[in-house]
């Protein structure tokens, strides 16, 4: 493969090499994309196990997936965000002396218990795989192991009176653990559960009253009762998070599926209007009440890895990024310099010297020419630039991303499309896009892409021409649906980008101009 050549992917089958050119991308990758009438669950199963499709989920299949330090990231945003929205905490503050309570310590909700840990809150996470706790236990992402409601209780209370980061693993059935919680008035401050409902009756949700290789072995001997099972757990699920929220709890959907799972279970009233999941639901989502109107404002998980795969580099790399970003421009930058300067203390890298950090437009611009001048320097070696699919204008979900779009294109999937073809069009070096990701087939379009700085004049041209539309395009669309903070962020940017770009801006209308012109042109 050479310079003048396109590798093009298609749901893992490598098509062939195509002849390009520099300036076009060296990869193309789609995953489970489907034709609309197929565009679900079971037809996306049979194409799978005819080897025809796969499932690309976000990062994985699009060759930008950095371990768990992207969902540690990003849970430390929310769990901050969420801490300020709803517990008081301040913006130079952190979670210390409150509760955090979920389930799962998987591949991406393994990350729960570290992410607390940095905000300084002390958690309880349940899972009922105790492999997965001997992981995290090992990795020194949980402290605690118990099989006790009592001593889980006991020892979170403990670590909450001394303001301690305490994270404690719960060998158990979350639904056990909310109703135990809920019946001794136990105090939750915020709550959530990061379970795989985007599969929940496929294994990734273990029902109530069952340990994990009775789950398993129903999984593969009796799918009908176990499917029952699920649906009942999650009538009692949501009960009990009911009660803790009557309580005083802050309870936040994931973007896991989760609601809409009980849902589909029967519960009908979850949804805000009793019929369907259009109009979201009456529990807060993390992304449209949490993380979305930081979408609006552009920041989202930007991420670089190393090439050499030398951790000085990686070093470097920190240092550059932390000498870009002003910590008194607003609470997200002062997040973002904390984050990097503790990143190495924290342990985060699990194999490629990788680095994630929320960042906008015009931060990602400065640091990715910050890095294409130091590898031109011979400073570092070459580094890869992308972010999570999970981003201003990376993913069409209603259900996470787009969740807080409010004029009814949150069903549509037009913003994650035009994002990978303009990064296309634009010379990014790889792009992808996905059908489904972290809420399942037909629930979400996402996309992503990667940069290579080799340190050439011709990469920065990319980085500020395609780095920037990759961000704006999403506040673009944003601002359109007349969300606050993307119409304050467009406007300010027609005025100030040196691109000669221009965003359309939406006019408000006075409906009481509205009626009085109507009046005056249809009066007697």
């Amino acid at each position: 493969m050479h310079e003048n050549q396109t590798l093009v992917v298609q749901s893992g089958h490598p098509l062939g090499l195509f002849k390009s050119s520099p300036d076009n991308p060296r990869v193309i990758i789609t995953n489970g994309l489907m034709v609309g009438l197929y565009d679900n669950l079971l037809d996306w199963e049979i194409a799978a196990q005819m080897g025809v499709t796969s499932y690309g989920q976000m990062t994985a299949g699009g060759w930008m997936y950095i371990g768990p330090q992207g969902i540690v990231h990003g849970t430390y945003n929310t769990l901050l965000n969420a801490g300020r929205k709803m517990c008081r905490v301040a913006d130079h503050g952190n979670l210390a002396g409150l509760l955090f309570v979920s389930s799962g310590l998987g591949g991406m909700s393994g990350a729960q218990p570290k992410a607390a840990k940095i905000t300084g809150a002390a958690s309880i996470t349940a899972e009922v795989d105790y492999s997965r706790i001997e992981t995290r236990h090992r990795q020194g992402w949980v402290d605690l192991v118990t099989d006790s409601l009592e001593q889980a209780v006991a020892m979170a209370q403990a670590a909450i009176k001394e303001k301690k980061n305490t994270s404690i693993a719960f060998h158990g059935n979350v639904v056990d653990l909310l109703e135990y919680m809920a019946a001794k008035r136990i105090r939750v401050d915020l709550l959530t559960d990061q379970t795989s409902c985007h599969v929940v009756h496929d294994g990734g949700y273990c029902p109530q009253g069952i340990d994990f290789e009775e789950r398993t072995r129903l999984l593969a001997t009796d799918r009908k009762r176990f499917i029952s099972l699920v649906d009942k757990s999650l009538k009692r699920h949501i009960k009990a998070i009911g009660r803790l929220v009557d309580q005083g709890t802050f309870f936040f959907d994931y973007g896991n599926a989760f609601l809409k799972s009980v849902f589909d279970a029967g519960v009908t009233e979850v949804s805000k209007n009793g019929m369907d999941a259009k109009d979201g639901f009456v529990y807060p989502s993390y992304f449209e009440d949490i993380m979305g109107p930081i979408f609006d404002y552009g920041y989202g998980p930007f991420r670089w890895v190393c090439l050499s795969c030398d951790p000085t580099d990686l070093d470097r790399t920190d240092q550059a990024a932390m000498e870009c970003i002003d910590p008194a421009r607003c609470p997200q930058d002062r997040d973002n310099h904390i984050w990097i300067r503790d990143a190495k203390k924290n342990c985060l890298v699990v194999g490629s010297q990788a680095r994630i950090l929320y960042s906008d437009a015009q931060g990602r611009v400065t640091i990715a020419l910050k890095f294409n001048e130091m590898v031109r320097k011979q400073e570092i070696g070459p580094v890869l630039l992308g972010r999570d699919h999970h981003d201003p204008g990376g993913t069409d979900s209603p259900f996470r991303e787009t969740a807080n779009i409010k004029d009814g294109s949150n069903v549509c999937a037009d913003m994650a499309t035009h994002c990978f073809a303009g990064n296309a069009a634009r010379g990014m070096s790889l792009v992808a896009l996905h059908n489904g990701g972290g809420t399942g087939i037909a629930k979400a379009i996402n996309g992503g892409f990667g940069l290579v700085l080799d340190g050439s004049k011709r990469v920065d041209e990319i980085i500020e021409s395609a780095m920037t539309w990759d961000v704006m395009g999403g506040v673009a669309r944003r601002n359109w649906s007349r969300n606050p903070n993307a119409m304050a962020v467009a406007a300010r940017y027609n005025l100030e980008n040196t691109n000669k770009d221009q965003i359309t801006l939406p006019f408000q209308v006075e409906d009481s101009l509205v009626a009085e012109s109507m009046k005056g042109l249809f009066s007697d």
